[in-house]
């Protein structure tokens, strides 16, 4: 259920290690991009690699943390560009809510309800939601 738990999350983490430090961000780009980019269907390896791309940028970020247990890159990653963020929210949008496979296919499990709330917490680091305001600053 962790970004890494699976086989394409799980390869795409063993390239990362393999690749030449200059090699990751740019391999993590092309990652998130492709599933970010408007496609008419995104498939599961592709949404999995995507989840298992924004997690580094999510552990990076000031308020993300360890992505959690499981397959991930053992190697160290550089420091990302800020402009990965946004590319990951994108691709982390794509994964919940555009047409995807790998969602549907959770939507029908029974931990799918906490697959979900996995992603959008992931999300959330990137680009919090912004809070209800509670007072009325002016009235109308």
């Amino acid at each position: 259920m962790g970004p890494f738990d699976n086989d394409a999350a799980a390869d795409f983490a063993g390239g990362l290690d393999e690749a030449a430090t200059a090699r990751r961000v740019p391999m993590i780009r092309r990652v998130l991009e492709r599933a970010a980019a408007d496609v008419e269907f995104l498939e599961i390896p592709d949404a999995e690699r995507a989840v298992a791309a924004a997690a580094p940028v999510v552990a990076q970020h000031p308020a993300g943390g360890p992505s959690g247990p499981g397959y991930g890159p053992s190697e160290p990653l550089p420091p990302f560009p800020a402009d990965l963020r946004a590319l990951a929210v994108a691709a982390l949008d794509q994964a919940l809510g555009g047409p995807c496979e790998l969602a549907v296919v959770w939507d029908e499990a029974v931990d799918g309800p906490k697959w979900r709330r996995d992603i959008v917490r992931l999300r959330d680091v990137l680009d919090p939601p912004v809070p209800p305001q509670r007072e009325v600053l002016f009235a109308v």
